[in-house]
């Protein structure tokens, strides 16, 4: 873990590189983001769709495609995701270094202009717009990831949790758009929202392999044609206190098991200085097997087929998530409020805060095993504007005492309670 990201600038690209003998490949992630807005959420959802049916060089999607099977069967995708107040869209792409194959070009050299293109020089018709068969056949393709959300009422619940506790925030708005907005967009429309967003995205591109910052500089400035400007920086999200009262929603569909979720304000982000003993109550909370929502709901109580929480370090809420018989919701609203008291009050053994700190740290040791897990790692630190290494995270999470955890616990709040069950009267 003693090898160092190095930072450099190039235009309006941030650029970090890993240089690095351990993997036998390149692994590059070109991360986009822009702060999320009801105008561009839909249309920056689309984007990356269209973008991967064609550049300039290869603008028909079998030539696309076989261009990656040139490269030795390089991989290319990408994700769309939110990150604090941020919709981010981040283009991967890995492809074998040059010493194991035999290559007279620099395959390097040739990822980056690829991804340079895909981002910068994508397939256009003759008005120089977006072809239409691809944005309407990319609109179908969204319509259906977003439908298959509704579709998995795990994810849709947890969602929908999420959106009711971050009313009137940018942080409700879904990273895929939303459905009913796609219809309006085409060519058009589409290609001049995706100008905005190469004028005002932060754009930061990693690099992991056998390479130098310098090597990469030069690489870069013959494949990326961003609009000129400088490099610019990600805005913290404000960190909100939970409502006075507690919110309940109640949404009813065609369902067998409900969905119990709750929204919890945490008061600290990735940023902040307690950030490690958070991370550490989340742990001990519900993020494993031994911590208290398992072992208490699930396996005391029998109330729930699933429990547990998920923190969102970068907006500073922190999820709990359960699948319930209806009829049980009152107890299992009732225990699962008991474990939050339980933790304001120190209430866990030693013994587990001991295995919590072990099972994150060893997470963190096994991230360093890939180069994809380092990166995002990394970006973590650009997003908040905190830097930390795998090794000073590590010592962080080893210091963290009961008495942090417990001084964390008392800026838990619950916010919201949404529940998600069948149409069924209550009887």
């Amino acid at each position: 873990m003693s090898e160092q990201f190095q930072r450099g600038t190039w235009g309006r690209l941030r650029l970090h590189v890993l240089p690095t003998k351990r993997f036998k490949t390149f692994a590059l992630s070109l991360f986009a983001g822009v702060p999320l807005s009801n105008a561009g959420v839909t249309p920056i959802a689309l984007t990356p769709f269209v973008l991967r049916r064609g550049t300039e060089t290869y603008p028909e999607t079998i030539a696309f495609r076989e261009r990656l099977d040139d490269l030795y069967g390089a991989g290319f995708g990408f994700d769309l995701y939110k990150r604090g107040e941020h919709q981010i869209v981040q283009f991967r792409l890995d492809i074998i270094n040059d010493r194991f194959v035999s290559v007279t070009d620099s395959l390097l050299g040739e990822a980056l202009s690829f991804l340079g293109e895909v981002v910068t020089s994508p397939a256009l018709d003759s008005s120089g717009k977006f072809r239409s068969k691809y944005v309407e056949a990319e609109k179908t393709t969204v319509s259906k990831r977003i439908d298959a959300i509704i579709n998995d009422k795990i994810r849709y619940a947890s969602e929908r949790c999420v959106e009711e506790m971050c009313k009137n925030e940018p942080f409700s708005l879904p990273a895929l758009g939303r459905k009913d907005e796609l219809a309006a967009l085409n060519a058009d429309s589409l290609y001049e929202a995706y100008k905005k967003w190469l004028q005002e995205a932060s754009f930061d591109l990693y690099v992991s392999g056998d390479t130098t910052l310098e090597e990469v500089q030069a690489l870069v400035a013959k494949s990326f044609k961003l609009p000129s400007g400088q490099p610019s920086s990600y805005t913290a999200p404000e960190v909100k206190p939970a409502r006075s009262e507690v919110q309940t929603i109640v949404e009813r569909l065609d369902i067998g098991q409900g969905k119990l979720n709750m929204g919890l304000r945490v008061g600290v982000t990735y940023g902040s200085e307690q950030y490690a003993a958070l991370l550490v109550y989340n742990g001990l909370l519900g993020a494993f097997p031994h911590s208290k929502l398992f072992v208490n709901v699930r396996e005391k109580a029998s109330l729930a087929y699933y429990a547990s929480s998920r923190l969102d370090g970068h907006k500073g809420i922190l999820t709990l998530q359960s699948g319930i018989e209806v009829a049980n919701y009152e107890r299992a609203v009732k225990i699962i409020r008991e474990q939050l008291e339980a933790m304001k009050a120190g209430e866990f053994a030693l013994d587990d805060l001991k295995r919590t700190k072990a099972m994150i740290t060893n997470q963190l040791r096994e991230l360093q095993d890939s180069a994809f897990e380092r990166i995002s790692f990394d970006f973590s630190s650009i997003l908040s504007g905190v830097e930390r290494s795998g090794e000073s995270f590590i010592a962080e999470i080893e210091a963290v005492t009961p008495e942090m955890v417990k001084a964390v616990a008392q800026d838990v709040e619950l916010d919201t309670i949404y529940f998600l069950r069948d149409r069924k009267e209550e009887s």
